[in-house]
C-alpha cells in the first residue's frame, strides 16, 4: 500500500536548560509492507540542495536514513545504544544514541500516523543531550 501524505517532523534538543527546536513540513510517501511502515520524503535546503529521508518503522525500532548533501543512518532501538556517523560538508560527526522510548501509531483510515522517539545523543563523545522527535502524517487530500 502506498499513500501520498503530509509529514510534520518536529524535533526538540535540550542542552543544559536551552531548547533548540526545528520543524519540517513536507509531502512524501507512506508505504506499508509486512511488519514494516516506511515514510519517504525530500527536503530542499539552502543552496538548492536536496536531502532525501527514509524513515523505517518496525516494532521496537526505527531507522532514519538521510542522503544527499548530508548523510546518516541513525537507528533507534528501545532502551539500547546505537552508533552511526553523520556526514556533512564540514566533516564527520560520530553519534552515540540511547533510545529511551518509541511510541508509534500507524496511519489508519481517517486517523493520522504518529511517531514519538525520546532519546539522548552524544556527539563525538561530548556530553549527551536530550532529544525528542515527533512525527505526524496524514493522507493528502484528493483534489
Amino acid at each position: 500500500m502506498k499513500n501520498q501524505v503530509t509529514i510534520h517532523l518536529h524535533t526538540v534538543i535540550e542542552d543544559n536548560g536551552l531548547k533548540e527546536t526545528s520543524t519540517v513540513k513536507q509531502i512524501g510517501n507512506f508505504y506499508q509492507k509486512n511488519n514494516m511502515d516506511v515514510l519517504a520524503f525530500e527536503e530542499k535546503v539552502e543552496g538548492d540542495h536536496a536531502i532525501k529521508s527514509m524513515i523505517t518503522i518496525q516494532p521496537g525500532k526505527v531507522n532514519i536514513k538521510r542522503s544527499g548533501i548530508v548523510s546518516m543512518n541513525q537507528q533507534f532501538r528501545s532502551e539500547k545504544v546505537t552508533e552511526n556517523v553523520y556526514n556533512h560538508p564540514h566533516g564527520h560527526i560520530h553519534m552515540e544514541t540511547f533510545t529511551k522510548s518509541i511510541d508509534y501509531q500507524a496511519l489508519s483510515g481517517e486517523q493520522a500516523g504518529h511517531l514519538k522517539v525520546e532519546y539522548t545523543v552524544k556527539l563525538n563523545g561530548q556530553d549527551e543531550r536530550n532529544h525528542t522527535l515527533t512525527l505526524t502524517f496524514n493522507k493528502e487530500e484528493e483534489e
